[in-house]
């Protein structure tokens, strides 16, 4: 965002501003908060009439639990629990904001301090019943607001509801699984899966993967924005309707086999009644239609799901709907089919402190109009098609008993101040039984025979029997895809090319995605940043990839082994968005000390195990100059750093922080920081939002340096012209262009720190050499460093 954009911006706030407070009274702010907007009356006679006489809240309890549903729902956060540093986080929460809300008085009221949540592991999930209105209203609150947001934009933090926290755990994710995230978007569980996959900090590349999939194309950039601020090379976004999602195929020990998953997420769209406390519109729209829509689209995303998981894996199915409709008929109808393949699992020791309700045995299917059906044989003709068999609630009492549709959860909004929600953990024992044996892609392709290998499961049920096994039809196209591909798809796979699905494969929607390009073994561009970096033997190289086949390569990216495997074996039949940590940028200027790519501070936790040079041990006292200062000059570092740096070649650098133990009120985690060393001066290349995340680790204050920056954004030119005469007075050259870098990335605004460019390091050291021949020219010299440093935000 450019000076102008925020000006305008600010200039809409203040008018909004002016519209709230010209009401009068108390009445002016309110108008301010509620637009104007009818507030929505939270009845609904239909909604109470169901489920009371389903009977899903246990007796006494019905007055608790509509009272729950009108009050506002308390706002939760998590801290990513894979990170070095959460527990600095954690401490820098307990020990500095929240003792700042202690005796804190709000409009009057006392604020209540935040709790954890007792059922999720190690305190890394609170909740607190600030709303969002008096965190942003209150002046008092306001440093923790902008610790929220900025610790979120970081990664550090997730805002996100208790009851969505629970499936994820349900999962029990080890490192080496792989896993599936069926319907991922906005991004908070697939978030939780990818701190889990990396609970050991030491191995920056795990077996395991998370493949997250929607079937909303722009949802699916939510998701890519959620799961990269994790910074994980084991995250794939890809854009599928879940129901129908392709098989995939890896190479073990040179065969193809289908890829099956070890854990997958079924967080399937629902009518969403258990989020009327943060959804209030669900009030007034609320019908029993809206389940009996869902139902088929859930039966079939689980089905799907079911289908690929490995034997012995475990899927989490999720709603946050209260509705058995959508709930345990779902779960009885996949059971029923699955002819003992599947089973409920027992959770009920796991999550101690969640308090939940079992699931239920007997229900009814109500119909828009408020008429009850027990039975489908009472279903009228003429809406057969819209109420199915599957709805209904199993009839034997002993296949009944045999399903233990008690170990499902459901949670009621009463018992711990949440949302509502429903989850059902299955494990596979044996494959589905419409495909007895585990699918294989064979190396050669089978000869036609005369009978179908699909067989109908349940065929009177109205759901879809999806197979695994590969139909006449798909062989017969087989035979003729490989005579027309063995020239250019296995040629474009040999050259580590995965490209977008052709468009006659599937109907696909949305943008069309660059080519994922993996560099050949013999790419001349690798060797001067493996020799520039001194980059250990054991590097994968092969797993670097770019977004382009033609022209310079400016980014590159990073997947593990096994994402690798996926891309190569399946770019012809399915949809990526995005995939890949990065770990390089070009530096055009790099090129004249031997490597044109400078790190990348994104990647840079992933690649530091494989690298031998370019690295600086700094102290605590220096991570601070290089956080708070854009381009500190050499002169201001401890002398150890100056004499590491004194024989150090220009160009990209790694700063390494190693806490002391001897100093336990210094930072206690290790912090890695991407740089550039010029030939006077050291900075560092962080974005602003960890830069204040690191400063807030070290304990110093960044809320006042934030509103100084603000408020130097609204300077102008003339008064860095007049503060340039001034300079020009009583200062040396040197002192005189460090002061000038400093201050014009400060008009320029937070871009210039959030993405360091990667040529501003030696256009300022080229600077410096100009100012040294002559000092007459620093006014021009102003303005060219404004327009380069703009030009080059542009760029990176």
């Amino acid at each position: 965002m450019g000076r102008r954009a925020r000006d305008r911006r600010r200039q809409l706030q203040q008018q909004r501003q002016e519209r709230g407070g010209d009401g009068g009274g108390g009445g002016g702010d309110q108008a301010g908060w509620a637009g104007g907007y009818p507030e929505i009356v939270k009845e609904n006679e239909l909604f109470e009439r169901y489920y009371r006489e389903l009977g899903i809240v246990p007796d006494g309890e019905w007055g608790d639990f509509m009272a729950a549903l009108r009050e506002p729902l308390p706002a939760t956060l998590r801290i990513t629990g894979y990170r070095s540093h959460a527990r600095e986080i954690l401490h820098c929460l307990k020990e500095k904001y929240f003792k700042e809300l202690e005796d804190l008085e709000v409009d009057g009221q006392k604020v209540e301090m935040p709790q954890s949540l007792s059922w999720y592991p190690e305190e890394l999930a609170w909740h607190t019943n600030l709303s969002r209105k008096i965190l942003r209203k209150s002046p008092q609150l306001e440093k923790f607001h902008q610790f929220l947001v900025s610790e979120t934009e970081c990664g550090n933090i997730s805002r996100q509801e208790a009851v969505s926290m629970i499936p994820p755990l349900l999962l029990n994710v080890n490192p080496h699984h792989k896993i599936l995230d069926m319907c991922a978007a906005p991004g908070s569980k697939t978030a939780q899966l990818i701190e889990m996959l990396h609970a050991d900090m030491n191995d920056p590349f795990p077996k395991g993967f998370v493949i997250a999939n929607d079937v909303d194309n722009k949802r699916c950039y939510l998701l890519v924005h959620q799961a990269k601020r994790l910074n994980s090379p084991c995250i794939m976004v890809v854009n599928h309707d879940a129901s129908s999602i392709p098989n995939l195929h890896i190479d073990v020990d040179g065969r193809k086999e289908v890829l099956f998953y070890d854990r997958i997420l079924c967080d399937v769209p629902c009518s969403g009644d258990g989020t009327m406390r943060k959804n209030i519109d669900v009030w007034k729209k609320w019908t029993t239609q809206n389940s009996l829509q869902l139902h088929g689209l859930q039966l079939r995303i689980a089905t799907r799901g079911v289908e690929q998981l490995a034997e012995g894996g475990r899927m989490v199915y999720s709603t946050c709907s209260l509705n058995p409709i959508e709930n345990e008929a779902v779960i009885a109808s996949l059971l029923e089919k699955s002819q003992g393949a599947l089973e409920l699992a027992d959770v009920s020791s796991e999550l101690p402190g969640l308090k939940r309700m079992p699931g239920i045995t007997k229900w009814k299917v109500m119909l828009k109009d408020g008429q009850w059906l027990e039975e489908w044989k009472d279903v009228p003709s003429n809406r057969q098609t819209q109420i199915r068999p599957t709805m209904f609630p199993v009839k034997d009492e002993e296949k009944l008993k045999s399903m233990n549709l008690e170990r499902c959860l459901r949670i009621l909004p009463h018992h711990q101040n949440t949302g509502g929600f429903f989850v059902a953990v299955l494990i596979k024992k044996s494959p589905m039984p419409w495909n007895k044996r585990q699918p294989k892609v064979h190396q050669k392709l089978p000869q036609r025979t005369g009978d179908a290998e699909v067989t109908a499961a349940n065929s009177d049920n109205g759901s879809e029997c999806i197979t695994e096994e590969p139909t006449l039809d798909e062989n017969e196209e087989s035979k003729k895809k490989q005579e027309l591909q063995n020239s250019d798809t296995e040629q474009s796979k040999k050259e580590g090319v995965c490209g977008p699905p052709p468009s006659k494969k599937m109907k696909l929607f949305g943008f069309k995605e660059d080519p994922f390009v993996f560099l050949p073994e013999d790419d001349p561009l690798f060797l001067p940043i493996q020799k520039f970096y001194a980059l250990d033997p054991s590097f994968p190289k092969m797993n670097l990839l770019t977004r382009t086949q033609e022209g310079k390569k400016r980014q590159l990216y990073m997947v593990s082994k096994e994402l690798r495997n996926v891309l190569l074996n399946n770019s012809e039949k399915m949809k990526v968005i995005n995939t890949g940590i990065k770990v390089w940028s070009r530096n055009s200027d790099g090129e004249q000390f031997g490597c044109a790519f400078r790190l990348a501070q994104e990647g840079i936790y992933t690649l530091y195990p494989f690298i031998h040079e370019r690295i600086i041990n700094v102290c605590i006292e220096d991570v601070k100059i290089l956080l708070t200062q854009e381009n500190p000059f050499l002169s201001k570092f401890s002398s150890e750093t100056q004499k590491k740096v004194k024989d150090m070649a220009m160009g990209s650098i790694v700063l390494k922080y190693d806490p002391d133990p001897a100093k336990p009120d210094d930072l206690q985690c290790p912090i890695l920081l991407c740089g550039w060393q010029g030939k006077t001066s050291l900075r560092a290349f962080v974005p602003r939002n960890e830069r204040l995340h690191y400063l807030r680790m070290m304990g110093v204050e960044v809320f006042k340096a934030k509103r100084k920056d603000e408020e130097s954004e609204s300077k102008t030119k003339e008064e860095v012209q007049h503060r340039l005469a001034q300079t020009e007075e009583g200062m040396d050259v040197e002192d005189k262009e460090h002061d000038l870098v400093t201050k014009m990335e400060a008009e320029i605004g937070e871009e210039s720190s959030h993405s360091p460019v990667e040529n501003s390091a030696m256009e300022v050291e080229n600077k410096i050499e100009d100012l040294d021949q002559s000092g007459k020219n620093a006014n021009s010299h102003v303005i060219q460093e404004s327009k380069d440093t703009d030009r080059s935000n542009v760029t990176d």
